[in-house]
């Protein structure tokens, strides 16, 4: 990813006035910056595969990156201000990759250094984040809400990103709605509209069938943020990516109260200033290594993380029979020769969370006894499972529950990833696997975990990525993430 650690986009209309594209690097310093950002020679990443042997023990520390999750969406405000703003500890992932290409488009420039993105918006003429970026992730969505706000409309594709069950964006809809925007969808986009005078405060219910959602809560705050008047969101979410983005800009001068609570209050203000900020850890991230370190049987140590997101985790690893000590921010997994069955629910915030079920379904996999999964969020997100089974767990999936009667050990076999938490679940079941595993469509887990193979190997482990279209597998990892 050595193409991201000093990445610059700077973004001009072509002459049909539809796009983007890189100007000229000889342009001034973000404009130069540019070679090192855009040619980087195409490669199919959807060819690329980990290689692992399990059974090694990991021994050592691993430090946590930053929340993509808090980052998307933070990245997104760049467009509600006119002040250049400067936000760090961005992880080096291609879903932030994605977020600065849509910002491109938008007439945001972007210049990325290492783990710090600054933006400053060149242009206001184009407000369509187009297919071809929002497909590849579902987050493309969290600036429906900043442009509305600061431009008054919006062409925003429909969403992509994993393929784990039906997610619509009706939540999204609805909120700005109550604040006065004309929507409509038509080819395949949301259109939105502000009315004569701008969005207006309004008071708002935001659950819907499986409760609250992020990136709804995400979109209609900020909208509410510029809007006249005054806004409340009753069943917010209550994520620490929200509470994130809700002290982000109320650092750039926004009056929002009650963020982490179902209860948030915004008092519409005309404008904000710029921004100068750093993104929480990751979560899921800092969840993954812990359940690295239990499955291995390893007592690694995961720095930087936030153990006071991750109490719902941290709990199902104590039922499993797994300990966790604390200090500061640095967690040190205390692991048992075998873990023993329980029961876990994932429901919003701050209960079990389904970005990790998968890789807590892989490690019940092989406990003592029968666990129950529950999965209330999304209740057909068990993409793991049958590529689990594979690998000789005995996993049964229906009505929106896993039943996993745990095995022994695992085996490696061919497996395939299907979204970014069902490959992190595979990577860590491979860790722990006797023999050796082969993950492909490795492209899903680059999308939520930097370099992680890389990060990985300091640990002990035996996991290696190949290119299985016969090219040099050394440029494949370095391409990596990024690419």
């Amino acid at each position: 990813m050595s193409h991201l650690n000093a990445g610059s986009v700077r973004a001009k209309r072509d002459g049909a006035g539809r796009g983007r594209s890189f100007t000229d690097p000889s342009r001034g310093v973000w404009a130069r910056a540019a070679r090192l950002a855009a040619p980087v020679p195409p490669h199919d990443r959807s060819m690329e595969s980990f290689v692992i042997e399990g059974g090694q023990p990991l021994a050592g520390t691993i430090a946590v990156s930053g929340s993509k999750n808090a980052a998307l969406p933070i990245l997104a405000v760049s467009v509600m201000t006119d002040r250049p703003c400067r936000f760090r500890n961005i992880p080096l992932l291609r879903d932030v990759q994605t977020q600065v290409k849509i910002l491109n488009t938008l007439g945001v420039e972007t210049h990325w250094q290492g783990r710090t993105i600054e933006t400053r918006i060149a242009d206001d003429y184009n407000s369509t984040a187009p297919y071809e970026l929002v497909k590849q992730m579902r987050a493309g969505i969290c600036v429906l809400g900043p442009l509305l706000a600061r431009r008054g409309e919006a062409v925003v594709s429909l969403p992509g990103g994993c393929v784990i069950g039906e997610r619509p964006i009706d939540l999204h809809l609805r909120g700005l709605e109550a604040l006065g925007a004309e929507i409509r969808i038509e080819g395949g986009y949301v259109h939105a509209k502000a009315p004569k005078g701008g969005l207006r405060g309004a008071e708002l219910y935001l659950g819907g069938k499986f409760g609250s959602s992020v990136l709804a809560t995400d979109n209609v705050m900020c909208a509410a943020v510029l809007a006249k008047g005054t806004t409340i969101i009753e069943c917010a979410a209550c994520e620490p990516e929200v509470v994130d983005l809700a002290d982000c800009l109320n650092h750039m001068g926004a009056r929002i109260e009650g963020a982490g609570s179902p209860r948030i209050t915004i008092r519409g203000v005309k404008s904000l200033k710029a921004a100068d900020w750093a993104v929480i850890p990751d979560r899921i991230e800092t969840a993954t290594f812990l359940v690295a370190g239990a499955i291995t049987r390893s007592p690694i140590t995961v720095t930087g993380g936030r153990p006071d997101h991750l109490m719902a985790v941290l709990d199902v690893l104590r039922q499993l029979g797994v300990g966790v000590t604390r200090k500061g921010q640095a967690m040190t997994v205390v692991p048992c020769d075998r873990p023993k069955a329980c029961e876990a629910t994932t429901l919003p915030y701050p209960a079990f969370p389904t970005d990790v079920q998968s890789q807590m379904m892989a490690l019940m996999s092989i406990a003592t006894g029968t666990s129950v999964l529950t999965e209330r969020i999304y209740p057909d997100r068990f993409m793991a499972a049958a590529e689990l089974k594979r690998m000789g767990a005995n996993i049964n999936v229906g009505n929106g529950q896993a039943i996993v009667h745990g095995v022994e050990r695992l085996t490696g076999a061919e497996v395939m990833a299907s979204d970014l938490r069902a490959s992190a679940a595979l990577v860590v079941a491979a860790l722990a696997a006797k023999g050796t595993t082969r993950i492909s469509r490795v492209y899903h887990i680059d999308r939520g975990y930097e370099k992680i193979e890389e990060r990985l190997r300091k640990l002990g482990a035996r996991i290696t990525r190949v290119d299985e279209t016969g090219g040099d597998a050394a440029t494949a990892a370095a391409v990596g993430a990024g690419m």
